[in-house]
């Protein structure tokens, strides 16, 4: 390639950037006016700019647009807005917050991802002969039926906290036994995942064992060396600087490279670097909170959000509604049937046990139904590692859509206008466990994201 066409492919890329930008800004509009959260938007713009709405048209103008020499440059965009966006998942969800979950939240979390992982076993038993080879590489039922049941399982907890906060209930007793049990949720099932990532691109019992045994003294160094390296790294540059722009640049930039240092050392122990990331993020100091919100938690958060539509787009280029068949569908209906009962049922009868009502019950199970990114996530995982094939990665994009988008017409009916931050929602006096975390953690839980 001559300069002159690097020259222009580069250029190319940034107008992509503008053209996923405007799409996902129109869009954004349209999930406003029709109460959804901004994902669903974000995640129909990439759809549309990819094979199923655009490449429809005339003039193959999915492929001049993002041509196929572009792409990794989009891809690696959207790996840096990726690792942000991990790195500010796990800070959110923190340690001291997951020991003083309530009992209600154990139960409700424990029903919310065991019955959906269930069920996502037994639909991929069903589904399993039709994408049992990806890329003429046989794909064992294991692995498959893993990646399904996980991405049955998991919660969308920065897209939960969201629609909590949109619709005035994240300070409820049903807004934070929801995001409580999401978070330990989402810790759960990422390391479950980081397992079936080790065994998958593990070719023998051998490099599985190196796999698990370089995870395990990873997660030691970063719980016990590089959290209070960091710790006083950051106390001592916040001290020495104060509150000035040499001392946000500094602490941006020494977190930031942990961030991509943390996501390298994962990807050569044999796991995807989005959890080096996320496992960065979790071992991330709180302390000084307001210097540290300011100066790397709300950058990061507004540079993920600049850089996630661009993840989308890149998803939406793998996903091709127009190539599904008849049984595709059936396999959609399905998926989509299984998602919603796990969620619904295995989050609505613990919800029931602990008091609430049979409404309230029901809102539990929508509001963890919400998988949005966090399963897209998920699935290119398993796209990257050729456990899922396009047709089958096309399906749960569409679960993920699905289920999400639930939740903002199904709320306002379930937990109407009564459940507001200042009312709270009826239910029995907690019980003992629940009145001796209430003595710890009752703030705790509310201000998580």
């Amino acid at each position: 390639m001559s300069n002159q066409q690097a020259d222009v492919l580069q250029a190319t890329v940034l107008v992509d950037i503008g053209v996923v930008l405007v799409a996902g800004a129109l869009l954004l509009r349209v999930c406003r006016w029709a109460r959804q959260p901004v994902v669903i938007g974000e995640i129909l713009a990439g759809i549309a700019l990819g094979p199923s709405l655009l490449g429809l048209l005339p003039g193959h103008l999915t492929t001049h647009l993002f041509p196929i020499a572009g792409r990794p440059y989009l891809a690696a965009i959207a790996q840096v807005g990726l690792l942000l966006f991990m790195f500010v998942l796990g800070w959110e969800i923190e340690p001291r917050h997951l020991g003083r979950a309530k009992r209600s939240v154990g139960l409700v979390t424990l029903g919310s991802m065991t019955l959906p992982f269930l069920l996502g076993l037994g639909s991929a038993a069903v589904i399993y002969h039709e994408h049992d080879t990806v890329d003429g590489h046989h794909v064992s039922f294991g692995v498959l039926g893993v990646f399904i049941g996980i991405s049955m399982a998991v919660t969308a907890f920065p897209v939960l906290a969201r629609i909590l906060a949109d619709h005035g209930i994240g300070t409820t007793r049903i807004g934070t036994l929801v995001l409580a049990s999401a978070a330990v949720g989402d810790v759960l099932a990422w390391c479950l995942l980081a397992v079936i990532v080790g065994v998958t691109t593990s070719s023998g019992l051998g490099q599985f064992a190196t796999t698990a045994g370089g995870a395990a003294v990873y997660a030691v160094v970063l719980a016990l060396v590089v959290r209070p390296l960091l710790h006083a790294a950051v106390t001592r540059v916040l001290r020495r600087r104060g509150s000035t722009e040499r001392a946000a640049l500094y602490t941006a930039g020494l977190v930031a490279a942990g961030i991509f240092i943390s996501s390298y050392a994962t990807t050569r122990i044999g796991i995807h670097p989005v959890f080096g990331a996320f496992a960065f993020g979790l071992v991330m100091p709180r302390e000084p909170r307001r210097e540290l919100e300011q100066y790397v938690l709300r950058p990061f958060q507004g540079t993920s959000r600049m850089l996630m539509p661009v993840y989308f787009v890149v998803t939406g280029l793998a996903v091709d509604i127009g190539g599904l068949h008849g049984r595709d569908w059936a396999d959609l209906a399905l998926l989509v049937t299984a998602a919603c009962v796990g969620k619904v049922v295995g989050a609505g009868v613990p919800a029931r046990r602990i008091g609430l009502s049979r409404r309230e019950s029901l809102g539990v199970g929508v509001l963890m139904n919400v998988r949005g990114l966090t399963e897209l996530i998920i699935l290119n995982i398993g796209l990257s590692l050729h456990v899922l094939d396009d047709r089958l990665f096309t399906v749960m994009v569409l679960v993920a859509l699905l289920t999400t988008g639930l939740a903002g017409p199904l709320l306002p009916v379930l937990l109407p206008a009564a459940a507001t931050p200042e009312r709270g929602l009826p239910g029995p006096a907690p019980d003992e466990a629940d009145q001796a975390d209430e003595a710890d953690g009752r703030g705790e839980l509310s201000r998580t994201r």
